[in-house]
């Protein structure tokens, strides 16, 4: 059985399952975005699946870091928005 393949969160720096993160790339043409199905060429960087981890990404700037360029700070927002837990 194959061992699944690993990644680093850029924020927490946490080793996990490369499907549990979501994968940020740099075209090309300079564009960030956010890359859901892992395929799009471009450096890449990724971040766990967890709005704490894309506050904190925004806090450290960890994705300017790991992609080597300014990244939208509202783009990042909108998604911790999105994978905000909800209230247990």
């Amino acid at each position: 059985m194959k061992k699944p393949p690993m990644r680093m969160c850029a924020a927490c720096r946490e080793k996990r399952e490369k499907r549990e993160l979501l994968r940020f790339v740099r075209t090309a043409e300079g564009t960030i975005l956010p890359d859901e199905t892992g395929r799009v060429n471009g450096r890449g960087a990724y971040l766990c699946k967890q709005s704490a981890c894309m506050r904190k990404a925004i806090k450290i700037r960890a994705l300017d870091r790991a992609l080597e360029c300014p990244v939208d700070k509202t783009m990042l927002e909108q998604l911790a928005e999105k994978y905000e837990q909800p209230p247990a």
